[in-house]
Formats: C-alpha cells, sequence, structure tokens
C-alpha cells in the first residue's frame, strides 16, 4: 500500500511541476495572458509541497521523482501537445521508472 501512496503522491508532483512550468511556456511562447502566472505560481507551490509529504531523505525522493517527472512529462506530450511519443521515449520511461524503482523501493538498512 506505501508503494501505491508513493506513486500516487509522485504522480500528483509531476503533474503540479509540469503546470507551473507549462503555463509560463505559454505566456511567454505564446503570448497567452501574463494572469496565466498566478496559477502557475499556486501549482509550483503545490509541487514544492507536495515533495515534503514523502517520508524518505529529499536527496532520495528527489532522485526517485525524476523517473516519474519523465514518464507524466511524456504522457503530458501526448495529451496535451498532441505528439505521441515513439518507441524509444517509451524505452526511456522504462529505463527511467526501473531507477526510481530501485532508488525508492531498495531495501535499507538500519
Amino acid at each position: 500500500m506505501q508503494a501505491l501512496t508513493t506513486l500516487a503522491l509522485f504522480l500528483l508532483t509531476a503533474l503540479a511541476e509540469i503546470v507551473g512550468c507549462y503555463l509560463p511556456w505559454l505566456w511567454l511562447r505564446q503570448g497567452r495572458s501574463a494572469w496565466l502566472l498566478l496559477p502557475a505560481a499556486a501549482a509550483l507551490a503545490l509541487f514544492a509541497w507536495l515533495l515534503t509529504l514523502h517520508p524518505a531523505a529529499a536527496g532520495r525522493v528527489y532522485a526517485a521523482y525524476g523517473g516519474v517527472y519523465v514518464a507524466v512529462a511524456l504522457a503530458w506530450l501526448w495529451a496535451v501537445d498532441g505528439i505521441r511519443p515513439g518507441p524509444w521515449d517509451w524505452l526511456g520511461v522504462a529505463v527511467t521508472l526501473c531507477g526510481m524503482a530501485i532508488i525508492a523501493f531498495a531495501p535499507r538498512g538500519g
């Protein structure tokens, strides 16, 4: 159950970070309203807060989170940008998720 909670928390964290970065990108690159910076800031604050909810050491959480971020970013690429990831993208996701699982779920000595 803890593994599912950790993965769900990582997914929410990645979504918050991507939204927090995507909204300023829309403003800067597509000329959208500067008002998008307000929800972007809120999303980035949520991202930072979500990272604090993990019981593991901060450095380990950040390292493991990176693998989930890569997977969510490619899902975002497909769902929001309409660009389907290719086989090499999926291979990269598999490799990063394996690394994330090793970092996050390896047994730790006392």
